[in-house]
């Protein structure tokens, strides 16, 4: 599933390629594309027909884009969707789910070859576009805010992240790290894999309670976390398969800097034992047994 990089590379092409163009007509191929908007494929058309898109935004592992209206078109591209940017006489991709055409062309110095739509390409169908009222009041309602994402923390890389207060509710919500990381209440947008990365680089083990972490540690590790998406974002994303692309069908190449997710075997870069990796959560966890020390039986 793409996590906060490579869904924040969709989301500086769709602020290059598509904010600032009014939507000439939506053709939607798949009823579950929509599913999200509980109106119904029609409602969802005619909601954008004439709508000129405002700045893409993101929070965690999901896009929005302000309609100017109160409401925002909401995006998650879920196990495999893909938001590709492709001419208007391009073929249509084999599981193409919703049609965005424009009805002005884009900008030249972006579009330099001519006319260009949207297209939202998802194989699983777990992904999917919906329209929502944005949250009406308060520091999000300037960006527009969807109000099913009220309930999502800030991400790492958002200025509105507040350090102490993560600290806090790690040491409140007594788990251990790795499912702290992973909850979106707590901090959006870190997945397995780089969740696995922050932690090898902090070497702290996946299963190290949270109420043992101090208020040092936590910083260091946020900042890990914070290092390891820059890196990702740098190399275009992680990219392990064709399911996860940038908006121009590219795909990213982190995965030849990955330090443990996807290692098993592989001797570790600091100390040269081989990583391990264990079921975790229906997941796998990747570490170095020497590096990242398992927390001892209370």
């Amino acid at each position: 599933m793409p996590e906060l990089p490579e869904v924040e590379v969709v989301r500086r092409g769709l602020e290059r390629w598509v904010s600032g163009r009014t939507v000439h007509d939506v053709e939607v191929r798949h009823p579950r594309a929509v599913r999200r908007h509980i109106a119904g494929a029609d409602d969802f058309a005619d909601r954008l027909r004439g709508i000129t898109l405002g700045p893409a935004h993101r929070r965690g592992k999901y896009l929005w884009l302000p309609l100017g209206n109160g409401t925002s078109l909401l995006g998650h591209l879920g196990m495999s969707g893909q938001l590709l940017v492709q001419p208007r006489e391009a073929p249509d991709e084999t599981h193409l789910r919703i049609r965005f055409r424009f009805a002005d062309t884009a900008t030249p110095a972006a579009d330099p070859a001519g006319d260009t739509e949207l297209r939202f390409v998802d194989q699983r169908t777990f992904g999917g576009l919906s329209v929502h009222d944005a949250v009406p009041d308060g520091p999000d309602a300037a960006v527009g805010l969807p109000l099913p994402l009220a309930h999502i923390a800030p991400d790492p890389l958002e200025t509105a992240f507040d350090e102490d207060a993560f600290h806090d509710a790690l040491r409140r919500r007594r788990t251990t790290i790795k499912r702290a990381l992973l909850d979106q209440s707590l901090i959006s947008g870190v997945g397995n894999i780089y969740a696995d990365e922050a932690l090898w680089r902090g070497r702290l083990h996946y299963d190290r309670p949270t109420a043992a972490m101090t208020r040092s540690r936590t910083a260091e590790l946020v900042g890990h976390i914070r290092d390891v998406m820059g890196d990702a974002l740098a190399a275009g994303g992680t990219s392990f398969d064709s399911l996860y692309v940038n908006v121009n069908g590219e795909s990213g190449y982190f995965d030849r800097s990955l330090d443990a997710y996807g290692r098993e075997g592989e001797s570790c870069r600091r100390c040269g034992t081989p990583i391990r990796r264990r079921p975790w959560m229906n997941r796998s966890s990747y570490f170095c047994p020497r590096c990242q020390r398992p927390p001892r039986a209370s």
